[in-house]
């Protein structure tokens, strides 16, 4: 059951696993300010002390806020065993994104204010694609192929080489394109 408590009551977990950078952490901050409604969508969960268990990082960021109150809820019949496995499950993400789903029906600067990690190369003062799709359609010579691959390379872009195919296939056949 959820409960509406003094954020006072709560108590943060002394050995939590999980960080979160100060950038992070400042768009979890405007996140939560931007939707408060969601905190009680997703309360902190606590144990019978009082400690959390799941949602250190909101509870840290609705203390900056100023916070008088959050949402929680008592797992209060856990084992100490599944205490420790719930910390650790909470935070694992069993799924993968669907990058053409978020390409085609998303905003990129709105999925990164929201916290997600998405290459944008409009915010990469750095980048610089050369990108032409008259050419690009062609094939690429060795060195329009090194270069396009350096580039990518530069930015560490495997995690997301599904996302950047969908939006510039003819500049990420990395693993596809057999240069000349």
């Amino acid at each position: 059951m959820i409960q509406k408590v003094n954020i006072g009551s709560v108590l943060g977990n002394p050995v939590n696993p999980r960080t979160i950078k100060h950038d992070k952490f400042k768009k979890l901050v405007n996140s939560i300010k931007e939707f408060p409604e969601m905190l009680k969508l997703r309360p902190i969960v606590v144990n019978s002390k009082m400690e959390i268990l799941g949602g250190n990082m909101r509870y840290k960021a609705c203390q900056e806020l100023g916070f008088k109150e959050v949402y929680i809820i008592k797992a209060e019949n856990l084992s100490k065993k599944q205490m420790e496995q719930f910390v650790i499950k909470d935070n694992v993400g069993f799924g993968e994104w669907d990058w053409d789903i978020l390409a085609n029906g998303w905003d990129t600067n709105e999925l990164t204010d929201w916290g997600m990690d998405v290459w944008n190369p409009s915010l990469d003062a750095d980048f610089t694609p050369d990108y032409n799709p008259d050419i690009d359609k062609k094939e690429l010579t060795k060195e329009e192929y090194e270069k396009r691959k350096q580039q990518l390379d530069n930015k560490n872009l495997e995690s997301n080489k599904d996302f950047i195919e969908c939006i510039c296939p003819s500049c990420f056949h990395e693993f596809n394109v057999e240069a000349r």
